[in-house]
């Protein structure tokens, strides 16, 4: 904290004095100046910890929409369902590749799920019950957020039967996710169009805010594959969560330590007022 203090002060901003959110474990460092300048002076000191540079605004979040594979939940589903075709480590390269940036999101979605043709549809809740987990801190992070007044919605690039049941568990008002097409009980090989993409996300947040009637700063958007990064940049505070480098730089800020209970800290919010998952 005391280095923190220091680097934003020689950076020229007017810091004020901390204020200890939990002892020990998130501190404020109230200042006055360029956040852009706060942010580069604090990363530069690569301290072991998650630092958030935000406007008091981002504290009143009135719209949190989140990102599911590897961000809500601990797995990618697709990788997972793969598995129990044989095909795990060839499909899991290309979702890396994707993520990462490297490919276009909709050939690869395509790609992959085509080789899923001819499983049997009952994998799909075997997989959901055997290999998803939710990520920790999730059902702290939403259910607080939701009873301090924000509406949630979950948006993934994956698909509906598992969103659908995650987002329920969790607590998200809603979620937003592909169609897969079945034909006699078997995965047809291809997805409802149009996808959920990098683009769907960011317009299932500009459109949420309009019609909640909000202001940006009030908006949080939370992801950790390239197809977020529109969202996250749209959004009033864009977080990275354990993400890839590309959305790791176009965001606000970065969970790389903490689970995403960090999030509440960043908020200001006290572990005495979380809602108990």
């Amino acid at each position: 904290m005391n280095a923190a203090r220091d680097a934003l002060a020689q950076a020229g901003l007017a810091v004020a004095a901390p204020h200890w959110i939990d002892a020990g474990e998130a501190v404020d460092l109230p200042f006055a100046g360029d956040r852009a300048a706060a942010r580069a002076a604090l990363e530069a000191l690569a301290l072991p910890a998650d630092l958030f540079v935000l406007e008091r605004a981002n504290r009143d979040c009135r719209l949190f929409i989140a990102d599911m594979d590897s961000t809500m939940i601990t797995v990618e589903c697709i990788d997972e369902l793969a598995d129990y075709a044989g095909l795990k480590a060839q499909i899991a390269d290309v979702t890396e590749r994707a993520m990462r940036g490297e490919l276009d999101f909709t050939e690869a979605l395509a790609s992959r799920v085509a080789l899923l043709k001819g499983l049997a549809e009952s994998v799909i809740d075997q997989c959901r019950a055997e290999r998803v987990r939710l990520m920790p801190g999730a059902k702290e992070l939403v259910g607080t957020l939701k009873a301090r007044g924000a509406q949630t919605i979950l948006v993934s690039g994956g698909f509906v039967p598992f969103a659908q049941p995650v987002g329920r568990e969790i607590g998200f008002d809603r979620q937003v996710a592909n169609v897969l097409h079945i034909e006699d009980g078997k995965l047809a090989g291809t997805v409802e169009q149009p996808i959920v993409d990098a683009a769907r996300k960011r317009s299932e947040l500009l459109g949420a805010i309009q019609a909640l009637g909000i202001d940006k700063a009030q908006a949080i958007a939370i992801g950790d594959g390239a197809n977020d990064i529109p969202m996250i940049e749209a959004a009033g505070l864009g977080i990275a969560y354990h993400a890839k480098p590309k959305t790791r730089a176009a965001a606000d800020a970065a969970i790389e330590r903490g689970d995403l209970s960090a999030l509440l800290h960043a908020l200001g919010i006290a572990r005495k007022e979380w809602v108990e998952a």
